[in-house]
């Protein structure tokens, strides 16, 4: 093989522009020339809410049929959009450093000074039911559409404000416009989000080792962590469970929350043991929350 190795990614300028520093990142290493090729998924098309879809796969499946059918030799995904259950199909043959893992408020001020009422936009369940934990009195807006229409909403006046991951933000070159970083003791972020994951066909051994230049073992133990917890949850993508882990030498810190939508009830537990320990860890912290009840929240959310 020594033609460009052909690249598969949504076609928004978030995913490009990541998608695109991925592709330097593996020249640079490895001195092949990468190409991107763009692929509408479902998810950019469809206009229904996600909660509605269930979230699960619909900026992923496409991409991966092409993976399938050899029209792209590997793909780069936004790591929180994957489905915690395996595909044999495929493999995650990086994941490259984790980029700022934390949720950020776009607005003319900090959410503790914003009016009683506020307009805050977001189709997250997830960040809609801690935004109502933060501040009970604020209106959360359903809003889609990429980053640019989003910050849009804010400039126009339409929103008080918008939260969105801070890493998007920072890949837009938007991070001038962050009003608020979220940090986790406010808000737990999405399991898996700044992170990325480039994934191949199951069957290429020969991408497999190439692609694995790109991967950040305390990253790829962090978000496993992360992913076992609500996957042992059995909840989805859209379901309002946060999670974040962080790797310190041989140490991890495990923490995850799972929060009525009207924000009243959460159930958040922390852990902490070896990195090598990673899905045990969640698999142990899952089982503690669901004890305390987080299974009735995810379902109360479910209906």
């Amino acid at each position: 093989m020594t033609g460009p190795l052909r690249m598969g990614t949504r076609r928004s300028l978030m995913a490009t522009t990541q998608s695109g520093l991925v592709a330097a990142r593996l020249t640079e290493l490895t001195g092949r020339a990468v190409e991107l090729v763009g692929v509408t998924t479902f998810g950019d098309v469809t206009k229904a809410a996600l909660t509605q879809l269930g979230g699960t796969g619909v900026f992923v499946s496409a991409l991966r049929d092409k993976l399938i059918e050899g029209e792209v030799d590997f793909a780069v995904h936004s790591l929180k959009d994957l489905p915690t259950t395996p595909d044999p199909r495929v493999v995650i043959a990086a994941i490259p450093p984790r980029d700022d893992h934390r949720d950020a408020l776009v607005a003319g001020a900090k959410l503790a000074d914003l009016p009683s009422g506020a307009r805050i936009g977001t189709g997250s369940p997830r960040r809609i039911a801690q935004l109502r934990m933060l501040r009970p009195d604020i209106e959360c807006v359903p809003i889609r559409g990429n980053g640019e229409t989003r910050i849009g909403k804010v400039t126009s006046g339409e929103l008080h404000g918008v939260v969105l991951a801070a890493a998007g933000l920072r890949r837009l070159g938007r991070e001038a416009e962050i009003a608020q970083f979220l940090e986790v003791e406010e808000m737990l972020p999405a399991p898996g989000q700044g992170a990325l994951a480039v994934e191949v066909r199951a069957d290429r051994a020969d991408l497999l080792e190439l692609l694995g230049v790109l991967d950040d073992p305390d990253t790829r133990t962090a978000v496993t962590a992360e992913r076992t917890v609500l996957n042992a949850l059995e909840a989805g993508c859209a379901a309002p469970v946060g999670a974040y882990a962080a790797v310190d030498g041989q140490d991890l810190n495990l923490t995850a929350t799972v929060v009525a939508i009207d924000g009243g009830r959460a159930v958040r537990k922390s852990t902490a043991g070896t990195s090598s320990a990673a899905v045990d860890l969640g698999r142990d912290l899952a089982a503690e929350m669901i004890a305390e009840g987080a299974g009735t929240l995810i379902g109360e959310q479910a209906h």
